[in-house]
């Protein structure tokens, strides 16, 4: 499983070029951190990125990880770990990075307990030394759900548009905002982008035919073609979770509409008949329902419904308008963005008792979405005038800044797991 979620994060990037990273700013903690120490890999020092150095950032991101310093001590080898060293840490991580002949890479990695002394997880993997860095991702994600038991992040991707002066690019980059690579570049907006189950490609809004169009892309070939382009508006795609269809919104028969396609064009069936503004649509984790934002009631609200039509259910009542729903993958519960005073916040709700808890405070938060694990939430925000990403934990505690180097981001979307 390892080598083949390396293989594929590989073919992304070997297919579009790699643009500068983000700048990242953590703050907050978990309420539990466990202390881990990552001791420097031998060898690394000759590689482009170090090892133990990814495997670190991932982790201190999560804020459920204390980093304890090495102070000096390296051991590569289970043989050369003396545990009264490491009595601070619960885990300790040791390795090494050794060039072959060939030029590829092999990396060994151990987790060990330090308390009970013994072997928690170990892996030996060869590639290509471009995908070093995803070989540190995928085993900060084997650390993090060896002690936390849920599914690491580390590994995904994410995707935006970065804006500067006309020029809109759209954008793949690494969970932690490395290695950008720009997936479309044009002088008209970009919006909603949306991923596919498998990560194999996007959608997303595009204005470069003097309105809102639909098209789809294939991250690993970069061809698109036109999915809508109806008279009038044609907006806010969203897969379903098997990728057979899409929901997107029209404007084609004069009201905004959510509609149901198939990923080639064909089997558009309408699905929302009010007079109001029905937009945004999510299905849920098992594709049973919908959620979307509409101004059927008066102000714009979120509502529920079977995914191939009926009757929807309000489900959002506090503050003046609730916008951009985005299903929890526990399907329990969602995120949005929450309207209050004239203010803008990320906000959950769970859906069996209705209570909505704040996440953040800066009061210009957009368009989030869940992390594939449902521990992260990925949205827009401002700093100094400028746009960019950010990241809140589900339960409010850590969050983190990611700022570019360049450009004013927008329109953020968290990507599935590889699998």
């Amino acid at each position: 499983m390892i080598l083949r979620n390396i293989c594929l994060v590989f073919l992304l990037c070997a297919a579009l070029p790699v643009q500068a990273a983000l700048d990242i700013e953590i703050t907050g903690a978990g309420e539990h951190q466990i202390p881990i120490s990552i001791v420097p890999f031998a060898g690394e020092e000759r590689l482009t990125q170090q090892i133990s150095a990814v495997i670190a950032n991932d982790l201190k991101r999560s804020g459920l990880f204390r980093l304890i310093d090495p102070a000096g001590k390296a051991p590569h080898e289970i043989r050369d770990v003396v545990y009264a060293d490491w009595a601070e840490a619960d885990g300790l991580t040791i390795g090494s990075a050794t060039v072959l002949p060939d030029g590829r890479v092999e990396v060994k990695f151990r987790l060990l307990d330090t308390h009970k002394q013994t072997q928690m997880l170990g892996q030996s993997v060869a590639s290509k030394g471009d995908q070093v860095r995803a070989i540190a991702h995928r085993i900060a994600d084997m650390i993090y759900e060896k002690f936390t038991g849920d599914a690491g992040v580390f590994s995904t991707r994410i995707t935006y548009v970065n804006r500067e002066g006309r020029v809109n690019r759209l954008v793949v980059a690494d969970s932690d905002g490395y290695g950008e690579q720009s997936v479309l570049t044009l002088k008209e907006p970009i919006m909603s982008p949306s991923w596919s189950p498998d990560g194999s490609h996007l959608a997303y809004v595009t204005f470069e035919q003097g309105r809102a169009v639909i098209y789809v892309q294939s991250l690993f070939t970069r061809q698109r073609f036109v999915l809508a382009a109806f008279p009038g508006s044609n907006s806010a795609p969203a897969w379903s979770p098997d990728g057979k269809q899409l929901a997107i919104v029209l404007t084609r028969d004069g009201t905004s509409a959510i509609y149901l396609v198939h990923p080639d064009g064909t089997g558009l069936r309408r699905i929302t008949f009010s007079d109001a503004i029905d937009t945004e649509p999510s299905f849920s984790p098992d594709g049973r329902f919908l959620i979307f934002s509409s101004d059927r009631g008066g102000s714009v609200q979120i509502y529920r419904m079977p995914a191939d039509g009926g009757y929807a259910e309000r489900v959002t009542f506090d503050g003046n308008n609730n916008y951009s729903p985005r299903y929890n993958p526990d399907g329990n519960s969602f995120v949005f963005m929450h309207s209050s005073g004239g203010q803008f916040y990320i906000a959950t709700q769970d859906f069996q008792t209705r209570q909505m808890q704040v996440l953040t405070d800066v009061g210009w938060e957009k368009k989030p979405s869940f992390a594939p694990n449902g521990k992260l939430v990925l949205f827009a925000t401002e700093s100094l005038g400028r746009g960019i990403l950010a990241t809140v934990s589900s339960d409010g505690r850590v969050k983190q800044k990611m700022i570019p180097q360049q450009g004013d981001i927008r329109e953020p979307m968290w990507g599935p797991f590889l699998k």
